[in-house]
Parts: structure tokens; sequence; C-alpha cells
């Protein structure tokens, strides 16, 4: 089972070599990541000019993340974020990622500091300070 829920950034920073990405490396692959993620991540790497198959196996060997698949509930779940997160202007992404992690009683993995300050239920752990 998962321990932690990955958002595209904390993913991307692993791809990228960035800071903080020993953080997201150090939870092996006891991670998930919504659909919606991943398809942020497939598509900034297609646009770095990675073919789709370099990209899954990438995001299935160096990541591991088990890729949850974004329905209707979790549609509706992302959409009650946008209240309560608009001040920090976060993407459907974000609130994918959030609403995933809510509904799974998991930590939101984030590169993104606009989250530090969120009080939705959800423990957020920032790859860099």
């Amino acid at each position: 089972m998962s321990r932690v829920v990955l958002d595209a950034s904390a993913m991307l920073a692993v791809f990228h070599g960035e800071p903080g990405a020993a953080h997201v490396v150090a939870y092996g692959h006891d991670t998930c990541a919504s659909a919606v993620n991943v398809a942020e991540v497939a598509t900034r790497l297609a646009e770095r000019g990675t073919p789709e198959p370099k990209a899954r196996l990438a995001v299935a060997e160096l990541l591991g993340a088990e890729i949850v698949p974004f329905d209707g509930d979790s549609a509706f779940a992302a959409a009650a974020l946008r209240e309560p997160t608009r001040a920090s202007g976060l993407s459907l992404g974000d609130r994918a990622c959030l609403a995933l992690a809510r509904r799974l009683g998991l930590p939101a993995v984030t590169a993104d500091r606009a989250w530090a300050d969120l009080d939705i239920g959800v423990d957020i752990r920032l790859i860099r300070e």
C-alpha cells in the first residue's frame, strides 16, 4: 500500500534532478499518483522530447508510483476543493492530488510552496524549503 501521494511537481523534480528529488526517491515505490498528475508529467516529458513508451517506463521504474484512475467521484472531490484552495491558486491537477490524498488518508508530497498553508485535512509534505 502507498505511503504518500505524489504531485506532478514532486515527480518532475526526480526526472529533472531538481532540489528535493532525494526526498521523493526516499519513499521508494510506496507511492501513488492521480492519473491527472501522471498526465501532467507525461506532457512535460513529451515537451522535452521523451517518447511515450520511455515516459511510461520512467514513471514505472524510476518512481514505481501506482497510477490511480481519476473517476467521477474524484472529479467531484477535486471540484469541492476549489473554494478552500482558490486563494492559493491551485490547478485542477493540484486539487486532484489533494483529493486523492484526502480520500486515501495519506500525505501529499509536492514542491509547490503554495500548499504549505492549506488547511483542508491533508498532511502536506514539501520536498524543498
